[in-house]
């Protein structure tokens, strides 16, 4: 059985080139994620863990997404994501490149340039807008509108590693059918717990941020939603409106049920050449 941290010592020590280290991990990496998924509890098909992969997320949210949609439908193929960075390794680029629009935020200018120039076609054809801006629970709503975002979207991704709660509790200018969220994993449920709301309050890399899986299915449950899985590194749930939910997906509908422990190692597990997303010419 593969152990993270035990075999994060093991590579220490070993004297492999850069390469051949890369290579062990990979494989252990993907030992360990098989291992885990043939587990009783991801027997259920209607489990979400067991359809992760990744193309351009950070983890396993590309496959996760797309088998959401696969169940709900889509509708009008709009997303909005902020803490997107560069935007190359976020959970919307997928969608982007498969011909959806959309809104991407994020408060360092540098990363906004980098979109800008990375994605420079998807911004011209006007598929995608980028806007630099430091998110707060007071702003959020006018940032989306002044983009000329409202009502219903697909899809709502909020990633800003600290007052990610408050935001989403915040917005009302736009109802997304599903949500992806970052909660933390370190605050097992029963516990809901959520830092207290500071506007300018940055992330100091510790694990104190956001808020509880628990505390975040309470906020959805608040504004319609209900949980419907975790991704395998314990870093994002994913939230869909009770009218799209039906029965697709299983319960119940808890933090209990849902919960995915830390794994952050898993970013380590890669899909192959460093990512690239297009533009494409479909044939």
């Amino acid at each position: 059985m593969f152990e993270p941290e035990t075999f994060a010592q093991q590579l220490q020590v070993q004297k492999y080139s850069g390469a051949r280290l890369d290579q062990l991990a990979q494989i252990e990496l993907l030992r360990f994620w098989t291992d885990e998924l043939a587990k009783p509890r991801n027997a259920d098909p209607k489990r979400l863990l067991r359809y992760g992969y990744k193309i351009y997320s950070q983890c396993d949210e590309d496959g996760i997404i797309a088998e959401i949609f696969k169940r709900i439908g889509v509708k009008n193929r709009i997303f909005i994501e902020f803490g997107v960075e560069s935007g190359i390794e976020c959970n919307s680029v997928k969608l982007l490149v498969e011909g959806w629009r959309g809104l991407w935020l994020d408060g360092g200018e540098e990363f906004i340039a980098q979109i800008r120039s990375h994605f420079q076609s998807f911004v011209a054809n006007r598929y995608l807008v980028a806007n630099h801006a430091f998110i707060t629970a007071e702003n959020i709503n006018g940032l989306i509108a002044q983009a000329g975002l409202g009502g219903e979207i697909d899809l709502l991704c909020v990633d800003i590693d600290y007052n990610d709660y408050w935001v989403w509790q915040a917005i009302d200018v736009v109802q997304p059918r599903v949500v992806v969220i970052e909660y933390n994993a370190t605050l097992r449920p029963p516990l809901s717990l959520v830092v207290p709301y500071e506007a300018q309050r940055r992330w100091d890399g510790t694990s104190y941020f956001g808020a509880s899986l628990e505390a975040l299915v309470r906020l959805g449950r608040s504004k319609g939603y209900r949980i419907v899985g975790c991704n395998f590194a314990g870093s994002n749930a994913f939230f869909v409106r009770n009218d799209s939910a039906a029965d697709l997906f299983l319960d119940p509908p808890t933090a209990e049920e849902h919960y995915e422990p830390p794994r952050y190692f898993f970013p380590l597990l890669r899909s192959g050449h460093p990512p690239h997303p297009g533009p494409f010419v479909a044939v």
